[in-house]
């Protein structure tokens, strides 16, 4: 499990807990965006419905991987 230190936007300061694997597939996904990990972790709270982040996080990567094989 790894603890990572975001800002959500540029304001609120949080930290987040993903397995290594999501974080590696949450850094492509950025990338791919051409996002910084910050600005997607604020749109995925500004859109999140009542889990935390972290699960919010695990989520978004799930669909996201899911359609590439769609």
């Amino acid at each position: 499990m790894r603890k990572i230190s975001v800002i959500i936007a540029n304001r609120h300061s949080t930290s987040i807990c993903l397995e290594e694997e999501f974080w590696l597939e949450f850094k492509k996904i950025a990338a791919d965006k051409n996002l910084s990990i910050n600005q997607l972790v604020t749109q995925i709270d500004q859109n999140r419905k009542n889990e935390n982040l972290s699960s919010a996080i695990r989520v978004y990567i799930l669909q996201e991987v899911k359609k590439r094989y769609s």
